[in-house]
C-alpha cells in the first residue's frame, strides 16, 4: 500500500487539535475521519476500517489505552497515542496495551507526519522468502496470515509484537542489540528509551512461553540484547 492512500482515524476530544490534525493529514493526501469520544471512535473504527488510529489518551467517556487494546483485539491496526502526559510510566502503559508509537502534546506537525510515515512503512509487502510459516515444536508463526499458534491454539499478539517475534524467529541464533531491533522492526530511528524493546519482549514471552521467567524461545543475552534460540527450525 502507498502511504498516501492510507486511512487514518483521528480521535481527540479537543476540536482545535482534532481539526488541525485532520486538515494537515488531508493536505498530505491521506484519507481521514475523526471522532471526539470513545463511543463514536469505536463506531467510526468499524465503519472506516482505518490503517492507523491517532488516539488521545484522555477522552470524556473512555481511556485511550483501553480503546487501543479493544481496537487491536480484532485487527492489526496501528495505534499512535497522543497525550499531554510525558511520564515514562504512562508511555509504558501505552506500549503494554499495544501502541506502536507515542507523541506528546504540544507537538510539531512535521514530527507527527514523520511518525505517521514511519508507522505506515511497516505495512510492507512480505517477500517470497518470508511467506512460509515458521514452525518450531509447538509454535507456528504465519507471516502471510499474521497468525501465531501454540499447540494449534491462536495467540493474540499486537501488530508490533508479531513483527518483533517474526523478525527474531526468522533469524534464529543471531543476537540483536536493542537499537538494531528498533531500526529493523520499528523501521526508523526511534528517538526514545530503548527499553521499549524490553516491554514488548516481556509481553511476547507472557503469551508464548510456558514460564516467562524461564523462556524457551526468546533468550536474553546479558549486556547485548536478545536472540531467538532454537535447536531446529523448520518450514512447514
Amino acid at each position: 500500500m502507498h502511504t498516501a492512500a492510507a486511512k487514518i482515524l483521528v480521535v481527540d476530544d479537543d476540536p482545535a487539535i482534532r481539526n488541525l490534525i485532520v486538515r494537515f493529514l488531508r493536505q498530505k493526501k491521506y484519507e481521514v475521519d475523526s471522532a471526539e469520544n470513545g463511543q463514536t471512535a469505536l463506531k467510526k473504527f468499524d465503519q472506516f476500517n482505518p490503517d492507523l488510529v491517532i488516539l488521545d489518551v484522555n477522552l470524556p467517556d473512555a481511556l485511550g489505552y483501553n480503546l487501543c487494546e479493544e481496537m487491536q483485539g480484532s485487527t492489526d491496526v496501528f495505534i499512535l497515542m497522543l497525550t499531554s502526559r510525558a511520564d515514562a510510566a504512562d508511555k509504558k502503559e501505552g506500549f503494554l496495551k499495544g501502541a506502536d508509537d507515542y507523541i506528546t502534546k504540544p507537538f510539531d506537525l512535521q514530527e507527527l507526519e514523520f511518525r505517521v510515515k514511519a508507522i505506515l512503512k511497516r505495512q510492507r509487502t512480505v517477500t517470497s522468502s518470508e511467506k512460509q510459516p515458521l514452525t518450531y515444536e509447538n509454535l507456528m508463526i504465519d507471516p502471510v496470515r499474521r497468525e501465531v499458534k501454540i499447540n494449534d491454539s491462536f495467540i493474540m499478539l499486537t501488530a508490533l509484537e508479531f513483527d518483533l517475534l517474526h523478525f527474531l524467529a526468522s533469524r534464529p541464533g543471531r543476537v540483536w542489540r536493542r537499537d538494531e531491533l528498533i531500526q529493523n522492526v520499528w523501521d526508523y530511528e526511534y528517538v526514545g528509551d530503548q527499553r521499549v524493546v524490553d516491554v514488548h519482549i516481556g509481553q511476547i514471552r507472557k503469551k508464548i512461553e510456558i514460564d516467562a521467567a524461564e523462556p524457551c524461545y526468546i533468550q536474553t543475552v546479558r549486556g547485548v540484547g536478545y536472540k531467538f534460540e532454537v535447536e531446529e527450525l523448520k518450514v512447514s
